[in-house]
């Protein structure tokens, strides 16, 4: 049973990567995770190194393409936890390079359905829960796709830029309920997802000179250690040096 003060914390894509780096952030600083993924095998490993760690987590398998699971993940954090103080959207799809004009609406239609309207779920079966405490951040994770054009990439850049958007948005939405809304764009991170989408896993960048995934987990701690009275609405994220 956690402590009545126990932060509660919900990482979507937890199950690898920035995510799987971001959840064992949040733990060490004392959260309870709640690591969200399609892939229950991963989410298990996962948890257990969290908890070997001395940290608190759970799994809990969520498509976020489906409405109606991302509301029962709702209902169970406010019937189990009664609180949600952290939500990281960081779960996200990338596609073969391609132009716009030779991108199948069933690919559009892949890419939407996770990298936006999933973080769209997200926040709307959560939302309240941080309404009602007057209390809580909204991290989303984009990427530097989302500000630049990205030829071959259209697609995926779209449905970053329309990320970026709805962050700014929201964050203005829910200031006046003490919520903070904050969206972090990376570079290229060294992780099993292709570069940025549009370029491919053959792009023969540096995997050394990439962002890592506890680059990204940095930040989400930084962002949720803040001091209440202010919050950084975006930050940017770049290798030092470029791959």
């Amino acid at each position: 049973m956690n402590k009545p003060d126990t932060r509660i914390a919900i990482v979507t894509g937890a199950g690898r990567g920035a995510g799987q780096a971001i959840a064992r952030s949040l733990a060490a600083l004392g959260c309870h995770v709640i690591l969200i993924a399609r892939d229950t095998s991963r989410l298990d490993l996962v948890r257990q190194e969290i908890v070997d760690a001395g940290g608190q987590a759970e799994a809990y398998a969520c498509d976020l393409r489906d409405a109606n699971a991302v509301a029962a993940l709702g209902e169970h954090v406010a019937r189990v936890h009664g609180r949600c103080d952290v939500l990281v959207n960081n779960a996200g799809v990338g596609m073969e390079g391609k132009p716009l004009h030779q991108t199948s609406p069933e690919e559009w239609e892949q890419l939407m359905s996770t990298n936006l309207r999933g973080p769209y779920l997200m926040i709307r079966a959560l939302a309240p829960l941080m309404i009602a405490a007057q209390s809580g951040h909204i991290i989303n994770i984009s990427s530097l796709a989302g500000r630049n054009p990205l030829p071959n990439g259209a697609a995926y850049a779209a449905s970053k830029w329309g990320l970026n958007g709805l962050t700014y948005s929201v964050a203005e939405e829910l200031r006046q309920y003490k919520v903070r809304v904050s969206v972090i764009a990376p570079g290229s991170i060294n992780t099993d997802f292709s570069d940025h989408a549009g370029k491919g896993a053959a792009s023969g960048k540096d995997p050394q000179k990439k962002l890592q995934p506890d680059d990204v987990a940095a930040v989400v701690a930084s962002l949720v250690s803040q001091a209440p009275q202010s919050f950084i609405s975006e930050v940017l994220i770049r290798p030092t040096q470029k791959p």
